[in-house]
Order: structure tokens, then C-alpha cells, then sequence
């Protein structure tokens, strides 16, 4: 007898049938996504499609409207955007043992944890600068080590990287999917740059001009990333087909 298929990953969050609005303004369209354990995930669209209220609505920091928000038992969640909103008088390491502190974890123990997640991000002998002694991806690390020091099962990345220059950005997505390669969390990612989407996910979802509802689903290249992935040519057509359905979508043709 034929072995049954695996079973698909069980989300870790889903919306279904959410529609969202800030007053008169419509921002997302009644939209259904569901997010599986494990995967990274990218939402890509034009400026002020309704992006970012996607994921704060995937994240819990937006009320859902109408429609339902489900999320995996025991599921935990961290954030990082665009701006690193460091606290300029906090070592790095105190920065990013803050969320431990706020939470009442004991001095020792977040202090171990905040340089373990400082070393996971490669900014182990930085611990005890303060942030102007920094440069800008270096304060980008620590955000994103901050966002992680207590374990989330869910990471939500706003735009991280997207006031950095070229060559940082993509020091630090490559930093970026060799954590998620490494560590296999939930990832889902705001970008504008179909690059860095291309890069980074498994999985982009192209959205329309506002109110936002998905004209593509697309899955990225298999395999593990490194410096080559950005010259690929299978990178390059999905680069290409997430464009497409991109600009198919301002344009009113998708279906």
C-alpha cells in the first residue's frame, strides 16, 4: 500500500476573511493567508498597499476587524523594523536583554541569553558599545538580536534593512537567512526590493495597490543561500515573475 503524503505544516498564523480599514480608508481587502511553522515569508507590493497592516494584523498589534486571526498554541512572536529604536544610553547588550527585563526575567539569566543572541548575530565583541559608537547595520544587528533573545517561534520584519546601503543589506540578509536556515523559525517579511525577497523567503505573496489583496503566491528557489544566490539566473525569473504579477496587479490586469 502507497505511503500517505505528508501532511502540510500546520500554520504557525492565518488570517481568514480579514478586511481592515482606518476610518473611511480601506487598507486590506477581505484577504485569507495562512503562514506555516517554519517558512519564511515574504509580502511585497507598491508603497502603502497595506503591507505593514497585513503583518501587524498577522502579529496581533492590529485588531482584526471582520474575519478571523488563528494562531499556533504556544506560539510566541518577535519584531523587528525598519528603524532599530535603540535606547542610546544601553549598552548593546542591555539593549537587547531588555525585552527579558521587561518581562522579569533575572538579571543573570537574561544578561546569558542577551550574549547569546548578540553572538548569534555576530556582534559578540560589540556587546558593551553603546549604539552611536555603532555603525548602521550594526545597529540593525542588534534590533534583530533583540527581536530574537526570547526565543520567538514567529519573527515579523518590517522593512529591517531598507534604510541601509546595497552591500550592507545584503551582508545582512545573507546573515538573515543563514539564521533562519540554521534555526528554522517562522519568518515574514515587508520588503520592497523583489531581490532581497527572492533571497530571503520561500515564499513571496505580491499584493495590490490599496485596499491590498493578493494577485500571486509564488515559491522562490530551493535550497540554501550564499554570495553566488544573488547572481542565479533562477533567482533572476523569480525576481522576474514576482515583478510581473507586480506591476500586472497596478495595473488592474491580474486576476
Amino acid at each position: 500500500m502507497p505511503a500517505n503524503p505528508a501532511a502540510p505544516p500546520a500554520p504557525a498564523v492565518a488570517l481568514d476573511a480579514v478586511a481592515h480599514s482606518f476610518g473611511d480608508v480601506q487598507a486590506l481587502a477581505t484577504t485569507s493567508l495562512a503562514i506555516a511553522e517554519g517558512s519564511f515569508v515574504a509580502l511585497v507590493g507598491p508603497s502603502g498597499c497595506g503591507k505593514t497592516t497585513l503583518l501587524r494584523l498577522l502579529g496581533g498589534l492590529e485588531t482584526v476587524q471582520s474575519g478571523a486571526r488563528a494562531v499556533a498554541p504556544r506560539a510566541s512572536f518577535g519584531f523587528s523594523f525598519q528603524e532599530p529604536r535603540l535606547l542610546p544610553w544601553r549598552s548593546v547588550l542591555d539593549n537587547v536583554a531588555l525585552p527579558l527585563e521587561l518581562a522579569g526575567v533575572p538579571r543573570a539569566e537574561r544578561l546569558a541569553r542577551a550574549a547569546e543572541a548578540v553572538a548569534r548575530v555576530r556582534l559578540g565583541d560589540a556587546a558593551g558599545r553603546q549604539p552611536h559608537q555603532l555603525s548602521g547595520g550594526m545597529r540593525m544587528r542588534v534590533a534583530l538580536a533583540r527581536a530574537i533573545v526570547a526565543r520567538p517561534s514567529v519573527l515579523f520584519l518590517d522593512e529591517p534593512f531598507g534604510a541601509l546601503d546595497e552591500v550592507t543589506r545584503h551582508e545582512l540578509d545573507l546573515e538573515l537567512r543563514g539564521l533562519w536556515e540554521r534555526e528554522r523559525f517562522t519568518a515574514v517579511l515587508v520588503t520592497h526590493s523583489m531581490p532581497e525577497a527572492a533571497f530571503l523567503a520561500e515564499r513571496i505573496v505580491v499584493f495590490s495597490p490599496r485596499p491590498a489583496r493578493i494577485v500571486a503566491d509564488l515559491a522562490t528557489p530551493a535550497g540554501t543561500r550564499d554570495e553566488r544566490t544573488w547572481t542565479d539566473p533562477a533567482l533572476g525569473a523569480c525576481v522576474r515573475a514576482a515583478s510581473d504579477a507586480l506591476l500586472a496587479g497596478i495595473a488592474g490586469r491580474a486576476s
